[in-house]
């Protein structure tokens, strides 16, 4: 059956598929879906790609789904694996593992209202608008042609324990000093993989917050972007006396972190700690960063003897990057953290181990740690709601006149001040909104930025909040 295009573009977006569920998603148009990226990915000659791999999220919605899904892509002649209740990185090693495409029904971080797809090809490489996603639309708006031959089989397999020890066997923690770990799941799947991945692990003793899978998200959104829901952890983190607090989002492939004290690091101060254990197992290895994540991070990778590549935000274009560059290690402000190990992915779970690593391995606290890699001070993402981005943007410029030490357009427009001092401004693909973060060597000259930039714009500041 056809579709009407407005209604079919309005869900499948950039990177993934996502939408309300039973207004704008549902088992008849994700068995399109489904059927779409069957036929997307058949003829591709990776030995794997006559089956794919399904897995779902904690979501009331998500196994339903999942199942229409797994009939689109049967009545196409490709068979179907099953893994059941799934991180999305879990799924991605399942692609890995199984050199086959793969489906992950999570709407992340999004209430429990909505749900989607996440696709990848075999070998967790990313499914995205120019890589098949306006294939993928353009098929369910004209219908999805039906397929002659026999139908595939579907069968199950269970990946939890061979995730769990691949991880593991990328990073040792197990020789590190015992660790009380509190981990905040937010109801969502970290409670499914955190105690496979590190419920085994000798000296660790996990302490863990909001496990149930719940995909209501009854105690707080499984955002940790958003400050407010990591004061729960953070209250948690003190209450216990842990060494550590890691908070993941719904589908667990994002992993934030908050010291003995019960304060937030930064993911740019995470992507430095790890880039430099990765630079200290291959020394001269390039590692990518997006370019609104500290100026700390690229100092430190050419400190360690590395190659630091700048990358838009986005995940489409990390892991583009990461393959085209052979990257050993990327991470972005929004805690994706993407390894060659893990054919190129994101895994917050192992960016999770590294930290934990790092803190074993010394007697210091992690605010301690961590302060080693926080050279600057920054705003975070603040929002603001515009009707003319451009003109607002010129004007912001124009009031630097002359004092503009370089300036850049990779991602909307950078700015350098001189003397630590730097802004990027950017547009947002899918709203009205205007993006900025700020990063100086005073908090006073970030927010002296901030404001200047805002009088500029002249906008109220829309939904958002800054990056922990």
């Amino acid at each position: 059956m056809s579709r009407p295009a407005a209604a079919v573009n309005r869900v499948i977006k950039a990177y993934d598929v996502r939408g309300l569920v039973g207004e704008e998603i549902d088992e008849q148009f994700v068995f399109d879906v489904g059927g779409a990226f069957a036929r997307l990915v058949r003829d591709e000659s990776a030995p794997g790609a006559r089956q794919v791999v399904i897995g779902y999220d904690m979501r009331s919605s998500s196994p339903s789904l999942a199942t229409a899904f797994a009939e689109g892509v049967v009545a196409q002649g490709l068979d179907v694996v099953r893994i059941g209740l799934a991180s999305t990185d879990q799924l991605y090693f399942a692609s890995g593992l199984l050199d086959c495409p793969g489906a992950m029904f999570t709407a992340s971080h999004n209430p429990a209202a909505y749900n989607g797809i996440k696709l990848c090809r075999a070998g967790a490489k990313p499914v995205g608008k120019d890589t098949g996603l306006t294939t993928i639309s353009d098929e369910v708006i004209n219908g999805v042609p039906a397929a002659d031959g026999a139908a595939g089989t579907i069968s199950d397999r269970d990946v939890l324990a061979e995730y769990a020890d691949f991880l593991r066997s990328l990073v040792n923690i197990e020789s590190g000093r015992p660790l009380r770990v509190a981990v905040d799941a937010g109801n969502g799947m970290g409670g499914h993989t955190t105690p496979a991945v590190l419920g085994t692990i000798p000296g660790i003793t996990l302490l863990p917050l909001f496990f149930e899978l719940d995909g209501t998200f009854p105690n707080h959104e499984a955002n940790p972007l958003d400050p407010a829901n990591l004061v729960d952890l953070q209250a948690h983190v003190l209450a216990t006396g842990a060494d550590i607090g890691l908070a993941f989002d719904g589908d667990a492939d994002r992993c934030f972190v908050v010291d003995e004290l019960g304060q937030p690091v930064s993911p740019s101060a995470v992507t430095a700690l790890v880039a430099g254990r990765e630079l200290g197992r291959e020394i001269g290895a390039t590692v990518i960063h997006n370019l609104i994540t500290s100026r700390a991070v690229p100092e430190l990778i050419v400190e360690r003897g590395g190659t630091a590549v700048r990358s838009r935000v986005g995940h489409s274009y990390i892991k583009g990057l990461m393959a085209e560059t052979g990257a050993i290690f990327g991470g972005e402000h929004s805690a994706h953290y993407y390894f060659r190990d893990f054919w190129g992915a994101d895994s917050g779970m192992l960016a999770a181990l590294h930290v934990l690593a790092a803190l074993g391995e010394q007697d210091r606290p992690l605010s301690q740690i961590m302060a080693d890699y926080q050279r600057y001070e920054a705003s975070g993402e603040i929002n603001f709601t515009v009707s003319d981005a451009a003109a607002r943007v010129d004007a912001v410029l124009q009031s630097y006149a002359g004092n503009i030490v370089a300036i850049d357009h990779l991602d909307g427009v950078t700015v350098d001040l001189g003397e630590g001092s730097w802004f990027n401004l950017r547009t947002s693909n899918t709203e009205p909104l205007l993006r900025l973060n700020v990063e100086a060597r005073t908090t006073a000259e970030v927010d002296q930025i901030v404001a200047h930039v805002g009088a500029q714009i002249s906008a109220t500041p829309g939904p958002g909040g800054s990056t922990p």
